[in-house]
């Protein structure tokens, strides 16, 4: 489970449309515009990512890192 701090910045993330860049625990790299949160089937907290042509759900269990594609006022670099 993240934290709420954590929380707020996956917010800020996708109340901006920021573009992020998502380190997963098992070393995967996704990069695409964060949406919104979501819960999957399993009732997993994620994030809605949009990858260009498709969205997935990212569960931020999985998230090890969450870093801004552009420059901006709020954050660069999130550490889960």
């Amino acid at each position: 489970m993240i934290s709420c701090a954590q929380h707020d910045y996956v917010e800020i993330a996708c109340l901006y449309r920021m573009g992020v860049i998502l380190t997963l625990r098992s070393g995967e790299v996704l990069r695409g515009i964060a949406v919104d949160t979501a819960r999957n089937q399993a009732g997993e907290e994620c994030l809605k990512l949009s990858t260009g042509s498709a969205e997935a759900l990212v569960v931020l269990d999985q998230v090890r890192q969450m870093e801004a594609a552009e420059e901006n006022p709020h954050f660069a670099t999130v550490d889960f």
